[in-house]
């Protein structure tokens, strides 16, 4: 197979666009097109619907199948390269993570500061997503591993527990609950992350455990502005405790104690894309997540 004609392909399906493919690869547009149809001669099978003017590019079914073979391939090609760069002892280099909002806040730092102390020459970035995003971003080799509290959908994404998160559900300090707890909670108003979140995929399923559905609700982006937002009074939610503690310790949030003093947590996943041979920096962060 021509790999520079799959490479205009998985360029081309991950863009969605033959002019925006051209850029990025810095060829012409009638280029573009060239190599794909020599490609899918070459295949004898229809890669790409040729949609109408204006209407947006869609993989036929061969097409999808190629794309994710192709996202297989580009991703060892580039693990190879970072293979062949890292081989110095990790004296240079770049990781990249991927986390939610909380673990970058709450947990990823002290994680960070060790990790840099002990590799000060390889370049850290993180980047902040919810769940749905970083997958992607892992997906599409952007990201080295990720940190999230959302199970991953896609099936080419490998996950494992990394720790556990404790949550309560929250309330205004003047709020004065009933003794029908669950009856109290399910008329309330309720604040939630926004769909891809894997806060909310955890708090819609913790709360549907314990017979409660957030009926009345509005989704804010991030849990930081829910929990300024219960303390302003406009209504409930379920938050881990790292991200309410400060509000709590100054009297403006109320946590409510569960029956029995059990505790809602939730569990937070470290991911990587199984077709794409971990880095030797990922190697050794992913070591320092689990050496405690």
């Amino acid at each position: 197979m021509n790999l520079h004609a799959l490479r205009v392909f998985h360029t081309v399906a991950k863009l969605g666009s033959f002019s925006g493919a051209a850029e990025a690869l810095f060829i012409s547009q009638p280029a573009v097109s060239k190599a794909l149809k020599e490609l899918e001669y070459q295949l004898n099978i229809q890669l790409i619907e040729r949609a109408s003017k204006g209407k947006k590019l869609t993989l036929s079914e061969g097409g999808q199948a190629l794309f994710e073979h192709a996202r297989s391939i580009f991703a060892i090609e580039k693990a190879a390269i970072e293979d062949i760069k890292s081989r110095t002892g990790l004296k240079r280099g770049t990781l990249v993570i991927g986390t939610s909002t909380t673990i970058a806040s709450y947990w990823l730092p002290p994680y960070l500061a060790n990790f840099c102390a002990q590799y000060p020459h390889i370049k850290v970035e993180v980047q902040v997503a919810n769940t749905a995003q970083i997958e992607l971003a892992l997906l599409e080799c952007t990201i080295d591993l990720a940190l999230v509290e959302g199970t991953p959908t896609e099936p080419h994404i490998i996950s494992k527990h990394w720790q556990n998160d404790l949550m309560s559900v929250v309330i205004p300090s003047n709020f004065k609950p009933t003794k029908d707890l669950k009856a109290w909670l399910n008329k309330q108003f309720w604040l939630l992350r926004e769909p891809g979140s894997g806060t909310l995929e955890v708090s819609v399923k913790l709360l549907q455990q314990h017979g409660i559905t957030a009926k009345n609700s509005m989704q804010l982006g991030s849990n930081e502005a829910i929990a300024r937002a219960v303390a302003q009074g406009m209504g409930v939610a379920l938050l881990p405790n790292v991200v309410t503690e400060d509000l709590v310790q100054l009297g403006k949030l109320t946590r409510l104690s569960q029956k029995n003093n059990e505790q809602l947590s939730r569990p937070l996943y470290q991911l990587h894309y199984k077709d794409r041979p971990s880095s030797h920096a990922a190697q050794a962060f992913e070591k320092s997540l689990f050496s405690e």
